[in-house]
């Protein structure tokens, strides 16, 4: 059998694999806010969408407008932005 150095194994001087990108990826007051705001725009257009007739502006126009907004405008853009150190 190989002789393992349990002590070794069991330390706490181990080195952390931490990736360098998520090292500054900290939510701020307007990520927070940027993301409340898609997920209310998410809600709010499948409740449009709901609320309408087949055929009509509102499940049509109005609802994707608002779901695009959520989804692809306001969701990555508080994943994305970062305040600017001073």
């Amino acid at each position: 059998m190989a002789k393992r150095n349990f002590p070794a194994a069991m330390s706490t001087n181990k080195q952390k694999n931490e990736n360098p990108f998520l090292q500054g990826w900290t939510f701020t007051k307007i990520n927070y806010i940027l993301f409340g705001l898609g997920l209310l725009f998410i809600i709010a257009g499948y409740f449009v969408m709901a609320a309408g007739e087949v055929d009509s502006f509102q499940s049509l126009t109005l609802a994707p407008i608002m779901l695009f907004i959520g989804y692809i405008v306001l969701i990555p853009l508080a994943l994305i932005i970062q305040q600017k150190k001073t």
